[in-house]
């Protein structure tokens, strides 16, 4: 069984709990104004074998025991290799390694029923809470990432919530406000997690002859997503960050 990968970065640990190998699959049925990884949206041919894959995660496991991490498969998007996945996260489970998956919910509930199963947590990234908005912002709506929220609601499983804070689009305090009030209505999600749009990610669509959609939106000010974190602690009692 083989995977098109786009790269793999070791000992990460922004990406779900202790030190991690985040693995970034190509793929991805979004097309987000912002994307910091553009160069991943097209599958192209396989370069991945799962056991060579598998011989180079094990090597790293006394690191993932050591920290309470694991493996993380972000992209793109890499449900659209779901069959991999499934496989590789089956063999990781069997070893004994953490698995996380990194998505944007795009995804048909039953694709997820077959991941879900092997997977410990998902970092699940809202995009936009307004599908309006959602469609504007990434090409697509938000009614499956939804679905699929509730749906690991209904299973318990382990969500970390992401939301990209940028200039325009998700940075007024009344959409703070409403991201609130939708996230404390689901009891799996552990975190919220708010991150500043940035712009490190711009190359990669000058490398695909694309100039960047946000060229002109700023960074977004570390300081001002702390405030909202904040406020998302004191007003709707989750765990933000």
């Amino acid at each position: 069984m083989r995977a098109c990968i786009h790269s793999i970065e070791t000992f990460g640990t922004l990406d779900g709990p202790g030190i991690r190998n985040v693995i970034f699959f190509q793929g991805c049925p979004l097309r987000c104004l912002y994307c910091h990884n553009a160069d991943t949206r097209t599958i192209k041919e396989p370069n991945y074998d799962i056991n060579e894959l598998m011989k180079f995660i094990l090597k790293y496991k006394p690191y993932f025991d050591a920290s309470g991490g694991g493996i993380t498969v972000s992209g793109g998007e890499p449900t659209l290799q779901y069959e991999f996945i499934c496989e590789l996260f089956k063999r990781c489970q069997k070893e004994g390694i953490n698995t996380a998956l990194d998505t944007c919910g795009y995804v048909d509930i039953d694709v997820a029923k077959k991941i879900i199963p092997y997977t410990n947590i998902v970092l699940l990234d809202i995009k936009h809470i307004d599908d309006d908005m959602c469609i504007k912002l990434t090409g697509k709506t938000n009614k499956k990432s939804i679905k699929l929220l509730e749906y690991l609601n209904k299973e318990k499983v382990p969500v970390i919530l992401r939301q990209v804070i940028i200039e325009g689009w998700t940075d007024s305090i009344d959409y703070i406000k409403k991201l609130g009030c939708f996230a404390k209505n689901y009891s799996c999600i552990e975190k919220v997690e708010l991150l500043p749009y940035h712009k490190m990610g711009e190359e990669k669509w000058t490398d695909i002859g694309i100039s960047p959609p946000l060229k002109d939106i700023p960074p977004y000010p570390k300081s001002k997503a702390k405030e909202y974190a904040s406020l998302l602690n004191r007003d709707f009692g989750l765990k933000a960050v």
